[in-house]
Protein backbone atom coordinates (compact mmCIF):
# COMPACT_ATOMS: atom_id res chain seq x y z
CA UNK A 1 0.00 0.00 0.00
CA UNK A 2 1.16 3.50 -1.20
CA UNK A 3 2.53 6.26 1.83
CA UNK A 4 -0.15 8.66 1.86
CA UNK A 5 1.52 11.06 4.72
CA UNK A 6 2.34 14.20 3.01
CA UNK A 7 6.11 14.98 2.64
CA UNK A 8 5.90 18.85 1.89
CA UNK A 9 6.91 20.99 4.54
CA UNK A 10 4.31 22.90 5.36
CA UNK A 11 4.09 26.94 3.96
CA UNK A 12 2.51 29.57 5.97
CA UNK A 13 0.27 32.07 4.38
CA UNK A 14 2.72 34.58 4.18
CA UNK A 15 6.06 32.67 3.29
CA UNK A 16 5.98 35.24 0.14
CA UNK A 17 5.74 38.27 2.18
CA UNK A 18 8.91 38.20 4.72
CA UNK A 19 10.99 39.80 2.14
CA UNK A 20 8.89 42.80 2.18
CA UNK A 21 7.87 42.61 6.07
CA UNK A 22 12.00 42.85 6.67
CA UNK A 23 12.41 45.41 4.37
CA UNK A 24 9.96 47.94 5.93
CA UNK A 25 11.36 46.73 9.18
CA UNK A 26 14.94 47.93 8.02
CA UNK A 27 13.92 50.89 6.52
CA UNK A 28 11.84 52.38 9.40
CA UNK A 29 14.77 51.89 11.54
CA UNK A 30 13.40 49.91 14.60
CA UNK A 31 9.84 53.11 14.77
CA UNK A 32 8.15 49.52 13.42
CA UNK A 33 8.56 45.76 13.25
CA UNK A 34 6.61 43.84 11.24
CA UNK A 35 6.69 39.91 10.83
CA UNK A 36 4.84 36.64 10.54
CA UNK A 37 4.84 34.46 13.65
CA UNK A 38 3.73 31.35 11.60
CA UNK A 39 2.24 28.36 12.29
CA UNK A 40 1.14 29.14 15.85
CA UNK A 41 -0.81 26.25 17.58
CA UNK A 42 -4.46 27.77 18.19
CA UNK A 43 -7.13 26.01 19.89
CA UNK A 44 -10.74 27.08 20.65
CA UNK A 45 -12.11 26.46 23.92
CA UNK A 46 -15.69 26.47 24.92
CA UNK A 47 -17.31 25.22 28.12
CA UNK A 48 -19.37 27.21 31.21
CA UNK A 49 -17.05 29.61 32.73
CA UNK A 50 -18.72 28.78 36.23
CA UNK A 51 -17.58 24.93 36.02
CA UNK A 52 -15.72 22.96 37.85
CA UNK A 53 -13.37 22.04 34.03
CA UNK A 54 -12.61 26.36 33.78
CA UNK A 55 -9.99 25.90 36.40
CA UNK A 56 -8.97 22.92 36.14
CA UNK A 57 -8.40 23.59 32.13
CA UNK A 58 -6.77 26.86 33.43
CA UNK A 59 -4.76 24.72 36.06
CA UNK A 60 -3.74 22.25 33.24
CA UNK A 61 -2.29 25.03 31.25
CA UNK A 62 -0.49 26.71 33.82
CA UNK A 63 -2.40 29.68 33.90
CA UNK A 64 -6.47 31.29 34.99
CA UNK A 65 -8.39 31.69 31.50
CA UNK A 66 -9.45 35.17 31.43
CA UNK A 67 -12.92 35.59 32.63
CA UNK A 68 -12.51 39.97 32.23
CA UNK A 69 -13.75 40.35 28.28
CA UNK A 70 -11.04 41.62 26.08
CA UNK A 71 -8.75 40.49 28.28
CA UNK A 72 -5.65 37.69 27.67
CA UNK A 73 -3.88 35.94 30.45
CA UNK A 74 -0.01 34.54 29.33
CA UNK A 75 2.23 31.88 31.52
CA UNK A 76 5.52 30.37 30.06
CA UNK A 77 4.70 29.65 26.15
CA UNK A 78 0.40 29.82 26.41
CA UNK A 79 -1.58 32.48 25.90
CA UNK A 80 -5.57 32.53 26.61
CA UNK A 81 -7.14 35.45 24.56
CA UNK A 82 -10.75 36.04 26.13
CA UNK A 83 -13.11 35.40 22.72
CA UNK A 84 -16.54 35.51 24.57
CA UNK A 85 -18.49 34.75 27.84
CA UNK A 86 -17.77 31.19 27.38
CA UNK A 87 -14.93 31.29 24.53
CA UNK A 88 -11.60 31.76 24.31
CA UNK A 89 -8.21 30.70 22.15
CA UNK A 90 -5.64 29.31 23.57
CA UNK A 91 -2.46 30.38 21.43
CA UNK A 92 0.88 28.38 22.03
CA UNK A 93 4.08 27.40 20.11
CA UNK A 94 3.88 25.72 17.04
CA UNK A 95 3.72 22.11 16.76
CA UNK A 96 1.77 21.82 20.14
CA UNK A 97 -1.90 21.95 19.28
CA UNK A 98 -2.37 18.29 19.56
CA UNK A 99 -0.81 18.72 23.47
CA UNK A 100 -2.98 21.64 23.93
CA UNK A 101 -6.22 19.95 22.84
CA UNK A 102 -4.89 16.65 25.25
CA UNK A 103 -4.37 18.59 28.06
CA UNK A 104 -7.50 20.22 27.96
CA UNK A 105 -10.25 17.33 27.22
CA UNK A 106 -8.09 15.58 29.88
CA UNK A 107 -8.76 18.54 32.51
CA UNK A 108 -12.33 19.14 31.46
CA UNK A 109 -13.14 15.15 32.56
CA UNK A 110 -16.80 14.69 32.03
CA UNK A 111 -17.93 18.37 32.09
CA UNK A 112 -19.36 19.47 28.78
CA UNK A 113 -16.39 21.32 26.67
CA UNK A 114 -15.76 21.94 23.03
CA UNK A 115 -12.09 21.79 21.84
CA UNK A 116 -11.43 22.53 18.55
CA UNK A 117 -7.90 23.01 16.68
CA UNK A 118 -8.23 26.16 14.45
CA UNK A 119 -4.36 26.88 13.87
CA UNK A 120 -4.53 26.47 10.14
CA UNK A 121 -7.15 28.67 9.88
CA UNK A 122 -5.44 31.96 10.74
CA UNK A 123 -1.90 33.10 10.63
CA UNK A 124 -0.21 35.97 13.14
CA UNK A 125 1.28 39.33 12.20
CA UNK A 126 3.58 40.97 14.70
CA UNK A 127 3.45 44.61 14.58
CA UNK A 128 5.67 46.20 17.30
CA UNK A 129 7.42 49.04 17.41
CA UNK A 130 7.13 52.76 18.29
CA UNK A 131 5.12 53.32 15.49
CA UNK A 132 3.03 50.13 15.58
CA UNK A 133 -0.38 51.75 17.32
CA UNK A 134 0.14 54.62 14.81
CA UNK A 135 -0.22 52.59 12.00
CA UNK A 136 -2.91 50.06 13.16
CA UNK A 137 -5.14 53.04 13.70
CA UNK A 138 -4.49 53.66 10.01
CA UNK A 139 -7.26 51.02 9.68
CA UNK A 140 -8.47 50.38 12.96
CA UNK A 141 -11.44 52.45 14.66
CA UNK A 142 -10.65 50.82 18.38
CA UNK A 143 -9.33 53.27 20.87
CA UNK A 144 -5.67 51.95 20.86
CA UNK A 145 -4.11 54.22 22.93
CA UNK A 146 -2.10 52.56 26.13
CA UNK A 147 -5.02 53.91 28.20
CA UNK A 148 -7.62 52.01 26.74
CA UNK A 149 -5.91 49.22 24.74
CA UNK A 150 -2.57 48.91 26.99
CA UNK A 151 -1.06 45.47 27.81
CA UNK A 152 -3.39 42.55 28.30
CA UNK A 153 -6.28 43.80 25.92
CA UNK A 154 -7.58 41.78 23.02
CA UNK A 155 -10.53 42.33 20.63
CA UNK A 156 -12.33 40.85 17.74
CA UNK A 157 -12.55 44.06 15.11
CA UNK A 158 -11.54 45.34 11.41
CA UNK A 159 -8.42 46.25 10.09
CA UNK A 160 -8.47 47.28 6.67
CA UNK A 161 -11.97 45.65 6.83
CA UNK A 162 -10.55 42.43 7.56
CA UNK A 163 -11.69 40.70 10.24
CA UNK A 164 -8.65 39.97 13.30
CA UNK A 165 -7.89 39.39 17.13
CA UNK A 166 -6.23 42.08 17.69
CA UNK A 167 -4.04 41.65 20.81
CA UNK A 168 -1.48 43.90 22.73
CA UNK A 169 1.22 42.22 24.07
CA UNK A 170 2.76 42.09 27.73
CA UNK A 171 4.77 44.81 27.23
CA UNK A 172 4.05 47.84 25.44
CA UNK A 173 7.62 47.63 23.38
CA UNK A 174 6.46 44.31 22.25
CA UNK A 175 3.95 44.98 20.08
CA UNK A 176 0.43 43.27 18.81
CA UNK A 177 -0.45 39.96 17.48
CA UNK A 178 -2.89 40.44 14.65
CA UNK A 179 -4.62 37.22 14.20
CA UNK A 180 -5.96 37.24 10.46
CA UNK A 181 -7.78 34.68 8.65
CA UNK A 182 -5.16 33.08 6.00
CA UNK A 183 -7.18 33.56 3.10
CA UNK A 184 -6.99 37.57 3.97
CA UNK A 185 -3.84 37.35 4.78
CA UNK A 186 -2.00 38.73 1.59
CA UNK A 187 -4.31 41.04 1.44
CA UNK A 188 -3.54 42.72 4.99
CA UNK A 189 -0.40 42.36 4.33
CA UNK A 190 -0.04 44.52 1.61
CA UNK A 191 -2.23 47.09 2.96
CA UNK A 192 -0.41 47.19 6.35
CA UNK A 193 3.10 47.62 4.13
CA UNK A 194 0.95 50.58 1.59
CA UNK A 195 0.38 51.94 5.30
CA UNK A 196 3.66 51.99 6.60
CA UNK A 197 4.92 54.24 4.28
CA UNK A 198 3.12 56.95 6.13
CA UNK A 199 4.81 55.88 8.91
CA UNK A 200 8.61 55.64 8.81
Amino acid sequence: MADTAPTARPRSPLADAAPRLAAVTRSSKGALRLAELPFLAQVNVRLDAKSPAANAVGLALGLQLPLEPDTVVHAGEVTAVWLGPDEWLVVGRPGTERDLERRIRTAAGDEPVAVTDVSAQRTTLLVGGPRARDLLAHGCALDLHPRAFGPGRCAQTTLARAQVVLVARDETRAGFWVLVRSSFAGYLVDWLLDAAVEHV
